[in-house]
């Protein structure tokens, strides 16, 4: 459907057969471009970051970097010791609490932001293992952070009413230029620091861009490195972190799933050792799990949006260049015509699919501009889920149902923080000490 956002055209797709003609051979390098908008530019140094920028030269060597460098299956492979770490030294966490009553939101988002950073950085800025000396910094981290995500969820009505712009409506604009110079000299440190003590072998992102700045510095910039840091800063944290908490409140209102997860990894990992990242593909109703929590909720329910840099025909229509496309992942997932009882949880529909559900799950995007970071994706939400039903035993509180009431917003998060109680299990316990 054609919509009109102010100034700009915006066509809506909401069909597996649109999404297949839009990011295919037949107009995927037309719709290779983001559109270029005042708040993406402001957030993502001049649209020159991994997300923005636009289909060309600069586009494919960020691509390739963070395909071949930083998200390779051989580089996921020698940081998985870390997210390992992270995720059991929540679960120890989680375990030391007397209450044993959990907020499940606040550690799914610590969990995401301390993997995130280790990884980039090489620091953690959430909970109670921080040094010291660098509690200031953490603390001015978190409430920086928090800002960003803000920020980047208020409409801007100026993107598509530019006089609203021109005027300072709402001082949205202002905040994020104000916020993006706080933001701009937090990774200037961070990379200054790098610079000084990092190594190429430390495995750490930054590092490894500061070793390819040395071999092609007018490609790898420092305000390249610090787009590339910001970028895996927001892909990285709220969509995994609301993925988990999804995931765990679909669980808990259908015990038998959980149940089923445990007795895979009994059989397949056993009560002697957590489980590991090897032991994922095995995993298969963990695996169907996750899909099918993403399928019902999927955290970006409107893809990133693409601009069509040519004229170009969807469905028979013409699409004139200029053209801002949304694609309805939520209404895709849901279509009744392509799913069997498409509001309900089943995880075992994922057993019959096979390959057929290309252009009907759209979760981590598809195309040229899809997400490079799907195969970490989910290792960390099969790590972090899997850990946490091996070494607890789960329940809700009280005797009402879990709320799943979305929230709809660029991002779709549960309107209620997902709590729940939790019990130690004593066979696994040990393993997180």
């Amino acid at each position: 459907m054609l919509l009109r956002f102010g100034i700009r055209r915006v066509v809506v797709v909401t069909s597996p057969s649109a999404v297949e003609e839009c990011f295919t051979k037949t107009n995927d390098i037309a719709l290779a471009n983001r559109p270029f908008l005042p708040s993406f530019k402001h957030f993502n140094y001049n649209c020159t970051t991994m997300a923005t920028a636009p289909y060309g030269d600069l586009w494919r060597a960020l691509r390739r970097v963070a395909a071949t460098e930083l998200l390779s299956t051989t580089s996921l492979d020698a940081t998985t010791h870390l997210r390992e770490h992270e995720v059991k030294l929540m679960c120890r966490q989680i375990s030391n609490d007397s209450s044993h009553k959990v907020d499940l939101k606040s550690w799914f988002r610590d969990l995401l932001y301390n993997l995130t950073t280790m990884a980039i950085m090489g620091t953690r800025y959430y909970g109670d293992r921080i040094n010291i000396g660098d509690l200031k910094r953490a603390s001015s981290f978190q409430d920086m952070m928090g800002e960003f995500f803000k920020l980047l969820h208020t409409p801007k009505s100026g993107d598509f009413v530019p006089i609203l712009r021109w005027v300072g409506f709402g001082g949205v604009e202002k905040k994020m230029v104000d916020l993006m110079k706080r933001v701009d000299e937090f990774l200037e440190e961070v990379v200054v620091e790098r610079r000084r003590i990092g190594s190429c072998e430390s495995g750490i992102m930054v590092d490894k861009l500061l070793a390819l700045q040395k071999e092609e510095p007018e490609v790898y910039t420092d305000q390249i490195i610090k787009g590339f840091i910001l970028v895996m800063l927001v892909a990285g944290t709220e969509t995994p972190y609301l993925t988990l908490e999804w995931c765990m409140s679909l669980l808990l209102k259908n015990p038998k799933a959980m149940a089923t997860i445990k007795n895979e990894i009994n059989t397949h990992v056993g009560p002697n050792r957590l489980l590991q990242e090897s032991d994922l593909d095995k995993l298969t109703y963990l695996q169907n799990v996750i899909n099918e929590s993403l399928r019902l909720y999927p955290t970006l329910p409107l893809l990133l949006p693409r601009e069509a840099s040519d004229d170009i025909r969807i469905g028979g229509y013409l699409v004139p260049r200029g053209t801002m496309l949304m694609v309805n992942a939520w209404a895709i997932q849901r279509d009744p015509i392509l799913w069997d009882d498409p509001g309900s949880f089943l995880p075992e529909r994922f057993d019959r699919r096979g390959g057929e559900d290309k252009y009907q799950m759209l979760a981590f995007s598809i195309g040229r501009r899809g997400c490079p970071g799907t195969n970490l994706g989910y290792r960390i939400l099969g790590l972090a889920l899997g850990t946490l039903i091996q070494a607890f035993d789960w329940e809700k509180i009280g005797v009402e149902e879990i709320d799943l009431t979305a929230f709809y917003g660029m991002s779709m998060a549960k309107l209620k923080p997902l709590q729940a109680h939790c019990k130690p299990r004593s066979n696994v316990i040990p393993h997180i000490f």
